[in-house]
């Protein structure tokens, strides 16, 4: 193997380890990250969390940033998980900034692995595909809120493209931070609430973030993320 070869694998060795320790994650754990899993050792959840706080915390924190990392099946539960043992704040500080790591992670990897390479190559493209990259470029930061606000984006995808269009970290961490806010704190405050709905045998509505109250203020927040770009839009064409 070339010095060449062994540096283009080196780069993309952290992204295929994420892939495959995902695809393995998916088969064996998704039994043990799971609402029945929670609920089964909530009891032992919560003494532990009494008996050592801080160490608990950290402890959450780590497993979460696993989670997102890797791409692992649980980030919603882990989120209900954080609500449930540290209340709806500061739960959700807990939460976004677990997840904000991990999704950090991940896309460091992306980018180290792929994202250089294909950026260069949608910028010396034409066509589609270079309007595509040049749209994402002028408009980054609307378009890295909008897609985390919108609740219908999987959570990898939305740190995944960013990687591939050569969004700068700075940015990329600073709209994950705050775009994932609102629904983390709705998804935290239905776990705040876990204790009663383990009470009554159900099991927790994770489609309340759909429903009109919730999902209208939203919306709002994304309509705002695209007003620069209309604006934008609206000058380009007063100006033809």
């Amino acid at each position: 193997m070339t010095h060449t070869e062994t540096s283009v694998l080196r780069k993309k060795l952290p992204i295929l380890i994420i892939v495959a320790v995902a695809a393995l994650g998916a088969i064996t754990l998704r039994d043990y990250l799971s609402f029945d899993a929670l609920r089964d050792n909530r009891e032992a959840l919560i003494a532990f969390r009494d008996a050592n706080y801080l160490l608990a915390v950290l402890g959450f924190i780590a497993i979460y940033v696993v989670i997102v990392a890797f791409s692992l099946p649980g980030a919603a539960i882990a989120t209900l998980t954080g609500g449930f043992l540290f209340a709806t704040f500061p739960g959700f500080l807990y939460n976004i900034t677990a997840a904000t790591i991990g999704a950090t992670a991940i896309f460091s990897a992306a980018r180290m692995g792929f994202g250089d390479k294909l950026a260069a190559r949608m910028e010396s493209s034409d066509g589609m595909v270079k309007r595509i990259k040049d749209g994402i470029d002028e408009n980054q930061w609307s378009v890295l809120f909008l897609i985390r606000l919108v609740p219908a984006v999987p959570f990898f995808v939305a740190n995944l493209v960013p990687a591939l269009v050569d969004v700068p970290l700075r940015r990329f961490v600073i709209s994950t931070f705050f775009g994932i806010i609102p629904g983390s704190v709705v998804y935290t405050s239905v776990g705040a609430g876990l204790g009663e709905v383990f009470e009554r045998g159900e099991t927790p509505n994770l489609g309340i973030i759909f429903e009109p109250h919730i999902l209208l203020p939203i919306l709002g927040l994304c309509a705002l993320a695209l007003l620069p770009i209309a604006l934008k839009a609206l000058r380009g064409k007063e100006g033809i």
